[in-house]
């Protein structure tokens, strides 16, 4: 039994360190998988922003057709640029090697970040991106310190740098300010990060909708269920009692 309790408890610490992330705070991204308009947005920044770098090699564009509400060549002429057969997944010319050459580190296929990362984290990530002259690419983020990643939205949310403030010796971050501004205002920036956040849930798992809209009729069933069993357990062992 000790064996037992010590095994669960080894394989249950990296999940609490991963859960603890860089202890910044999470915005609650408020996302609506059932907005067709906000999964549209969102695919439209993914393959003009992340597609270049970042493959979602799970995800098929015939797919995303069917499920955003867009014909195929709506998908054409609007969200392939690195093949024209429809069938085709969103995968990139870029290889690893080349990705690791260039920024450090290979960058990581998308399709199941918003599962692996929890989409509050996404969310807030996209939107802490803040100056820092010591970094290869000259920004670093508060969510994901020291991150390899250049700040790609720069033009839609301007420059902004972080203040920190020393709480017992360690630097613990207190809010951001404006250094130069974007093509976008802030809420509207917060929405187009929404709107891709929704759309990085949505090829994590692209069945997510129909799964809970079964679910509600499955537990459904299961209430009805359980109350006919128990008029029937009632029934049978009445003259038992």
């Amino acid at each position: 039994m000790n064996k037992l309790f010590i095994a669960f408890i080894l394989a249950a610490v990296p999940l609490f360190g991963f859960a603890a992330g860089g202890g910044a705070h999470l915005d609650d991204a408020d996302i609506d998988m059932g907005d067709e308009a906000s999964l549209q947005r969102g695919a439209k920044y993914f393959v003009n922003y992340c597609l270049s770098c970042h493959s979602a090699q799970y995800q098929r564009y015939n797919r995303t057709a069917k499920d955003l509400g867009l014909t195929e060549e709506e998908v054409k002429q609007n969200l392939m640029f690195t093949t024209d057969k429809i069938g085709e997944t969103m995968t990139i010319a870029m290889s690893p090697e080349d990705g690791e050459r260039w920024f450090g580190v290979a960058p990581p296929d998308l399709s199941v970040i918003a599962r692996a990362r929890g989409v509050d984290w996404l969310y807030t990530y996209l939107r802490s991106f803040y100056i820092d002259e010591s970094r290869p690419f000259g920004v670093n983020n508060v969510v994901f310190p020291d991150v390899g990643m250049p700040h790609v939205f720069w033009e839609l949310q301007g420059m902004q740098k972080a203040v920190f403030k020393d709480d017992g010796g360690n630097k613990v971050f207190e809010k951001f300010e404006q250094v130069t501004p974007g093509s976008m205002s802030t809420s509207e920036f917060d929405q187009a990060m929404r709107d891709l956040t929704a759309f990085l849930s949505y090829i994590g798992e692209p069945i997510q909708m129909e799964r809970k809209r079964l679910g509600v009729w499955v537990l459904l069933f299961i209430a009805v269920f359980f109350g006919l069993a128990y008029m029937l357990k009632k029934e049978y062992w009445k003259d038992v009692h």
